[in-house]
Order: structure tokens, then C-alpha cells, then sequence
């Protein structure tokens, strides 16, 4: 939550909170949110580590004074907790020699003056090849590069959905390999079908499973994971028991596997492009 510009910073008194309210307790800066469907105070620790104080209406600064310092010890762990989790997503240049990853081995980026057939960027002896005119052009040349990934990624993940699909006794999806934001894949189920003829309830389409391109950065046995995770959710919706049972029968080690997923992922390029004369832009 952003604060308006008129909000005022409030202290320890009687007066009732407000909405907007930014409230200084031992060193942490609070935005207060208040409704009058909440009976207690309770506090959030956003993404980006801001802090929110959800309050009653009525309540004083000085009861959410007490509140905060009360549990400030927990708040103190949660933006620690963060700290160490929170993404480091590098950005990267169009340069000749810029370091790319594709299924954990890294790759270096070789510039081409003359055009590159089609202007896709290929794999050429070890290199990772993009033509001059995608390199100077940020938003282009992160496209081609996306473009690879995307098309490099469908042909290696094809071959992996039928052995885990069998394994794990699920209909295998459809498969495509695209941008989905900042998640590594999601799976969207098939409309309910009836075998014409036939009896009984409907069953459900394969679906379609969805991997995102930047999924391919990464150690082959983390893509690997990702896809068994995906194609649990054929058979369970959600991330109940059942869903961590049915992805430990075919992936036992899968706790491990998502423990270093959720480290490594956090280094990994995201789409982020530098330009040399003007820094950093968020080319998405």
C-alpha cells in the first residue's frame, strides 16, 4: 500500500486512526489501513518489506503503538526473512560477451554486424548468435532472446512430459512455453468431456500446461521438478496433502528440489535490459 500525499504521521495519543495514517514505532514506519469489518489489529509485511497496520476503527495511535511494540520481535524476523528471500534478479546488456544461462550451463552472446536469418537468435558453436540491429534495440533484442528460450524450451521440455506424465499416471497436457510473469509454470485444466456414446460422468481434458521461458535458465532436474509439480495439478487442484503426496510418489526428493528452486530461481534474469547511456530500463 502507497500512502497518499496528504497523509499525516501520527503519535502516540488518543486520537483515532485513519486511513493513510503513517504511524514511527521503534524504528519501523507503518502505513495504517482501517476498516470497520475488522474487529483486532494485525500487521502485513508486504513483497517489497513496506509494513501495513490493519486497524479497527476507533483505535487509537497509542493502542497500535502497544500493538506494534508487542510484536515487534516478529516483525523484526519477517523483514529478515525477506531479506534473504527477496529476488536479485539481474539485468542484463546486449553486449558482445554477456553470459546467458540455458538449463544451468552458461552461454555467451556474440553480436553480429551482418543480419541473422530471420533475426532469431541461435546457438552457434557454444555461442548464443544475435544480430546488430536486435542488440541495439532493447525491447527487440530482449524479444529475441525471449523467442529463443520460448522455442528452445518447448523442443527440451516435449521430450520430458510423457516419461513424468506416465509416471505419475496423468493424461499428458498440452504444452507451451510462454511468458507467465513471475511464475515458473501453471497448469489451466481441460472442459469437461463425454466420450460420445458413452456413460457415466464426464471426464476432464489433459488441460494445457504453460511453462514460462525463464523456467530454462535453470539445472535440468529443477525444470524437471517444475514439470512433475505441474502435472500434479492434472489430477489435484491446489497444493493440499493430497497434491504433496501425489508429486512425493513420483518425486520423492521434490522438498529439496523446491527448496534450492525457490534459492537459485531468485538469481536468475527475468527479462531485465540496461541500456549503457541510460541505465536500467525495465524492458518487459
Amino acid at each position: 500500500m502507497t500512502a497518499s500525499a496528504d497523509a499525516r504521521t501520527t503519535s502516540a495519543s488518543t486520537a483515532p486512526l485513519a486511513e493513510g495514517d503513517q504511524l514511527a514505532v521503534s524504528g519501523l514506519t507503518l502505513s495504517v489501513r482501517v476498516s470497520a469489518r475488522r474487529r483486532r489489529f494485525a500487521l502485513t509485511v508486504e513483497q517489497d518489506a513496506r509494513l501495513t497496520l490493519h486497524a479497527p476503527v476507533g483505535r487509537s495511535a497509542g493502542d497500535a503503538e502497544a500493538f506494534v511494540h508487542a510484536h515487534h520481535a516478529w516483525v523484526l524476523g519477517k523483514l529478515a526473512l525477506r531479506e534473504r528471500t527477496r529476488p536479485l534478479h539481474p539485468t542484463k546488456r546486449l553486449i558482445e560477451g554477456e553470459v546467458f544461462r540455458y538449463l544451468g550451463r552458461t552461454y555467451r552472446l556474440t553480436v553480429l554486424d551482418e543480419a541473422v536469418r530471420d533475426h532469431r537468435v541461435r546457438l552457434v558453436a557454444g555461442r548464443l548468435v544475435l544480430d546488430r540491429t536486435r542488440a541495439e534495440d532493447p525491447k527487440r533484442g530482449r524479444a529475441a532472446l525471449v523467442d529463443w528460450y520460448c522455442r528452445t524450451g518447448t523442443a527440451w521440455a516435449a521430450g520430458r512430459l510423457q516419461p513424468w506424465a506416465a509416471r505419475m499416471g496423468v493424461p499428458e497436457p498440452r504444452l507451451d512455453v510462454r511468458d507467465v510473469g513471475t511464475r515458473w509454470g501453471r497448469y489451466v485444466p481441460g472442459e469437461r468431456v463425454r466420450t460420445p456414446g458413452a456413460y457415466g460422468p464426464e471426464q476432464l481434458g489433459a488441460g494445457r500446461m504453460s511453462l514460462g521461458w525463464s523456467l530454462f535458465q535453470l539445472p535440468m532436474h529443477l525444470v524437471d521438478y517444475v514439470i512433475a509439480h505441474e502435472l500434479a495439478h492434472v489430477r489435484v487442484a491446489g497444493h493440499g496433502a493430497d497434491f504433496w503426496r501425489l508429486l512425493g510418489l513420483a518425486l520423492p526428493e521434490y522438498a529439496q528440489r523446491r527448496a534450492e528452486l525457490d534459492e537459485l530461481g531468485r538469481h536468475m534474469w527475468m527479462g531485465g535490459i540496461e541500456h549503457e547511456s541510460s541505465g536500467v530500463a525495465p524492458v518487459r
